[in-house]
């Protein structure tokens, strides 16, 4: 029963680490771009946008379209940026535990 003991205090190291790197995520920003960097948007690692900036250059009527595609590729772009960097640091948590296909961390 030790080493059940052992492995249960292990799960409420890597729980309390986990909440830590929650809190930090929230805090991370990340910023994702499209258009060759005409817009850029920032957001914090856990997906919260935080600004969208656009150049004065795409604010022309018939390009309305294209200026919503590159929206939301450059969100998008962000997104994933910040999905990357979370993945990044739960593996650096969870030290390279072996989860079974299709679960991630926090459950």
């Amino acid at each position: 029963m030790k080493g059940f003991g052992n492995m249960m205090k292990q799960a409420q190291e890597m729980q309390s680490k986990l909440e830590s790197l929650q809190k930090e995520l929230e805090q991370e920003i990340v910023e994702g771009a499209s258009g060759g960097g005409m817009v850029k948007a920032t957001a914090t690692a856990k997906g919260v946008l935080k600004s969208l900036a656009i150049d004065d250059e795409l604010f022309k009527q018939d390009e309305k379209e294209i200026l919503e595609d590159l929206v939301v590729a450059a969100v998008n772009d962000a997104k994933t940026k910040g999905e990357k960097l979370s993945q990044e640091k739960m593996s650096a948590i969870s030290g390279g535990l072996n989860l079974p296909g299709g679960m991630k961390l926090p459950f």
